[in-house]
């Protein structure tokens, strides 16, 4: 067996030969078969490659579909950053004979949902750009590389990138995801802390760091001590006073001084039923939580594991489970009583009471928390959970839209569309009012009589036009400026939001950084560097400045309307007599902008009298006019 670590899941993993990052063992053969959806193209990338053989008889990697085959790779061979393959389904061979040294290799692999993958091994010094996204895979969390920092204050550029994310709660190691980062001036000192089972160290100065951007749910949830707070148990002991130190749940709270809470039974040898319990008053969104010992010297007790438990009102207990095996999650909890450590829940926890319990202690129960979160807003109220898509390509400002708005909630009909029920009732409103102008004008002439004609004809022609409302077309240019209007004002907006919200990226500057003791490892080049600048949909892909001036709204000023018509309908003209309604091809004259197109043409021997359309009169001729007089 020549496999290492290995990690998988939908459509990506991480792969390494044994013992990396020292030397693989003799006279081992690793052999794997990797897949991702089908109809998705597979993604490979090499972060590392050290095998000693140079001619690839006997130590050598290959990869090998039911139609290609790529390799073998050994020694200083020119070998691939990246392959993309045209099935969904590889098979890696890793084979080891006699050698003295040599690393091995380390790969990951996703689907070509995620073109902008990178390695477990990509530290954020790798990148100029101060604003950029990518994306990591699965089982980055136990591969051998430093980080320094933490989630709030940021970390040091030298890194690991996706053990930093893991680190910060951006992403669970068992899925892999998305990262957006953020590149800022360093600061003089990293302060380390144990979170999501990630060790950060403290870091020295450094020119440059990096914090992650998040969905803003990651405040401190206020907890009140006197009526929130409760435990299955609780300590007191004596102190060299003689006096009684009453160890509550009451002082469990991280912020508070003093001893922390304890429970009252410290045998080590009974099944865990003791709990310390959280009631935040009402449904909230928790995204972590913070725990330290009993941050006593001469009390070292502390909590080394614990499950999670919640409910919301008159529902059972529920406890929290892994995403991928579907088993009760175990939290890594503290190694000393005074470190803190957080663990972040994803998907988060949504309810209002839970539960601590402990797994594994030493000496004694003792904990202080702190929670993590934000209020229940509209859309994030329930515990959803937007696992990998296997069937829908993801582009990363999808992915942008998905950070900075709400995930609808499960009671939310996902066909509602509030623009597809507006416009409708909207042309229906101006429709029931054109009917009824119509019939107030037919009630008004009614009443005033007719000169030009006997009252049965007057009668006659416009209970016509009564009976058919709608024989007359609407307005065309009113029609095109509504729907104009509205896809302007919806693009302007769009625009206007991605120049306010992404600033222009500053190229620090370029050239070729060359790093020692490996054979293969991801180097910064200019060709490499502008291939990051212009990766499809990135996060960060702003918009010209000079859009706005230079036409960039060209198409949507543009969209059936010239000389500016469709910025506001003009009034209908008075249609000239001759005609009892207008042409059938009135309509679509208009839009085609034509001078003769805005009204009827005149025809000789046609009385003024019956100018306006809405007389509801026919035209009279000569005969008819003698007749009268």
């Amino acid at each position: 067996d020549g496999c290492g670590h290995l990690v998988t899941y939908q459509d990506s993993g991480t792969m390494t030969s044994k013992n990396y990052p020292g030397t693989y063992p003799n006279h081992t053969v690793c052999e794997k078969t990797i897949t991702v959806p089908k109809g998705k193209r597979l993604i490979l990338r090499l972060g590392d490659l050290d095998i000693e053989s140079q001619t690839c008889a006997s130590d050598y990697l290959l990869f090998t579909s039911s139609s290609d085959q790529y390799g073998p790779y050994c020694g200083s061979m020119t070998v691939p950053r990246e392959l993309l393959l045209n099935t969904s389904e590889v098979t890696v061979r890793f084979e080891s004979g006699s050698h003295i040294s040599g690393r091995g290799f380390l790969l990951t692999y996703a689907s070509s949902d995620h073109p902008d993958l990178i390695t477990c091994l990509e530290r954020a010094s790798h990148y100029l750009k101060t604003e950029y996204s990518k994306f990591c895979p699965a089982g980055c969390r136990d591969v051998a590389g430093d980080i320094s920092g933490n989630m709030v204050d940021g970390y040091r550029d030298t890194s690991l990138l996706c053990k930093a994310a893991i680190h910060a709660g951006i992403i669970a190691d068992e899925l892999g995801g998305q990262i957006s980062v953020l590149q800022r001036k360093g600061i003089s000192r990293y302060e380390g802390i144990l979170a999501n089972g990630v060790l950060s160290r403290d870091g020295s100065l450094s020119d440059k760091r990096f914090l992650f951007t998040s969905n803003g749910c990651s405040r401190s949830l206020s907890l009140d001590p006197d009526g929130q707070i409760r435990a299955s148990s609780s300590w007191q002991s004596v102190n060299e006073s003689g006096d009684q130190v009453h160890w509550s749940p009451g002082q469990a709270r991280l912020q508070d001084q003093g001893p922390s809470w304890a429970s009252g039974d410290s045998s080590s040898n009974h099944k865990p039923r003791e709990w310390l319990e959280i009631d935040l008053g009402e449904k909230k969104k928790i995204t972590g939580i913070r725990t330290t010992g009993s941050t006593q010297s001469n009390f070292n007790f502390y909590v080394k594991s614990f499950v999670m438990n919640f409910k919301n009102n008159n529902s059972k207990w529920k406890t929290y489970k892994g995403i991928v095996n579907n088993e009760e999650k175990v939290f890594q909890g503290n190694s000393n009583f005074r470190d803190p450590v957080q663990n972040n829940f994803i998907p988060p926890i949504v309810a209002r009471y839970v539960r601590v319990v402990p797994q594994t202690w030493h000496q004694r129960i003792a904990l202080k928390v702190e929670l993590i979160g934000c209020q229940i807003t509209q859309g994030n109220d329930s515990l959803v959970w937007r696992k990998t898509s296997q069937s829908t390509s993801v582009s990363t400002k999808k992915e942008d839209e998905t950070i900075t708005r709400p995930v609808p909630s499960e009671e939310t009909s996902p066909g509602v569309n509030i623009t597809t029920v507006a416009i409708p009732l909207v042309l229906l409103v101006v429709l029931v009012f054109a009917g009824m102008g119509i019939f107030a004008a037919f009630r008004k002439k009614k009443k005033k009589g007719s000169p030009y004609g006997p009252a049965e004809a007057q009668k006659t022609d416009c209970w016509k036009q009564m009976k058919y409302p709608f024989a007359r077309h609407q307005s065309a240019e009113f029609t095109i400026s509504y729907d104009n209007e509205k896809e302007m004002t919806q693009k302007l907006d769009l625009i206007t939001s991605d120049m306010a919200d992404y600033q222009q990226p500053l190229m620090m500057g370029t050239g070729t950084v060359t790093r020692k003791g490996s054979t293969f490892r991801p180097m910064d080049t200019d060709s490499e560097e502008a291939g990051a600048g212009t990766d499809a949909g990135g996060h960060y892909d702003c918009p010209r400045k000079h859009s706005l001036s230079s036409g960039g709204l060209s198409p949507v000023a543009g969209v059936g309307a010239q000389d500016g018509d469709y910025q506001r309908p003009q009034s209908v003209q008075p249609a000239d007599g001759g005609y009892d309604r207008p042409k059938a091809a009135s309509a679509f004259a208009t839009e085609s902008g034509h001078p003769d197109s805005q009204k009827p043409a005149t025809h000789p021997g046609t009385s003024d009298g019956c100018r306006a359309r809405r007389d509801c009169l026919a035209p009279l001729n000569q005969t008819a006019t003698t007749a009268l007089w």
